[in-house]
């Protein structure tokens, strides 16, 4: 460099430092000037913040970059994102894109990738752009619910203040507590009582076993006495029974016959009167002769008569 001048020198290293932030900067930024990459054009209608060196990723791998954006002034509202993916990811038909951006505002591009049976997209081909706006996007969505709760949630905070500022809460809670107390004593002897029925169990058991040992035999003996009464022959039986009614009726009408001794004995009063007059006689003899034996029995050892 002996034969440049000394403003030729600077010259020259002026434009190196140029080149030399041109490409550091389109380094940081992402870019590869001198690339192989596929180009593909992204359509969407609103890029929320997407710029130039963006990423792009698929399956959460990043494939390529942003080259550039432009915005089609005679359609308002459709916006081209040229970009650069690797060559050796073939892109299937039927692909789309979509922004998304995390909580820091980094935004990038996720390739959602086709079904790889329905064919390959060439470079140079559109693809189908949409927004996502991600958990801010949902978070903007609930703003106008949460906003129409804050009424509902005031109006509840208002009741639970007027609730609890109610001199008889304190008061229920106190009762709540000796409830709570009453429960657990109640509890206690309940153990105590299941406790002891079940020490008294094996006892009411074996009785238990006793009374339907009992019952058994008392079925038993029932079973032998229907037996029995089934045994019996119950038209004989009634036969006799409607014999020996015959024959007391016959008797009684005997009885009531003035012709048979029984009846006579039974019906004529004038044997009845004679029957009556006969004891009578006969009792005043009984006691004439207890009266006066002698008359009626004498014995003398000298032959001498009682006068």
């Amino acid at each position: 460099m002996k034969g440049f001048t000394k403003e030729i020198k600077i010259a020259l290293v002026a434009i190196l430092g140029i080149v030399v932030l041109f490409f550091g900067l389109n380094f940081l930024k992402g870019v590869t000037l001198f690339s192989s990459d596929n180009t593909y054009y992204i359509k969407f209608n609103n890029i929320s913040g997407l710029s130039g060196s963006s990423p792009i990723m698929a399956d959460g791998y990043q494939v390529g970059t942003v080259r550039s954006i432009s915005f089609d002034y005679d359609k308002v509202g459709e916006i081209t994102a040229e970009v650069g993916i690797n060559k050796n990811l073939k892109v299937p038909v039927g692909s789309t894109a979509e922004i998304s951006s995390d909580l820091l505002g980094n935004v990038r591009i996720d390739l959602l990738l086709g079904n790889e049976g329905d064919g390959v997209l060439a470079p140079e081909s559109t693809i189908d752009g949409r927004l996502n706006a991600g958990a801010m996007g949902k978070l903007k969505e609930m703003i106008p619910l949460v906003e129409n709760m804050l009424p509902k949630v005031d109006s509840i905070l208002s009741s639970v203040n007027y609730i609890l500022a109610d001199p008889a809460l304190p008061n229920t809670l106190h009762h709540a507590e000796q409830v709570s107390h009453d429960l657990t004593r109640t509890t206690q002897q309940m153990n105590t009582l299941m406790a002891s029925l079940n020490k008294e169990v094996p006892g009411l058991m074996g009785k238990a076993d006793g009374v339907l040992a009992q019952a058994g035999t008392a079925m038993s003996n029932a079973t032998v006495m229907t037996d029995n009464l089934a045994k019996l022959d119950i038209e004989q039986t009634l036969t006799e029974l409607t014999q020996t009614l015959a024959n007391l009726k016959t008797f009684t009408e005997s009885l009531n016959e003035t012709d048979s001794s029984l009846g006579m004995l039974l019906n004529d009063k004038s044997m009845y009167d004679n029957l009556t007059s006969t004891l009578a006689h006969a009792d005043s003899l009984l006691i004439n002769v207890k009266e006066h034996p002698k008359r009626y029995v004498h014995f003398s050892i000298f032959g001498k008569k009682d006068k």
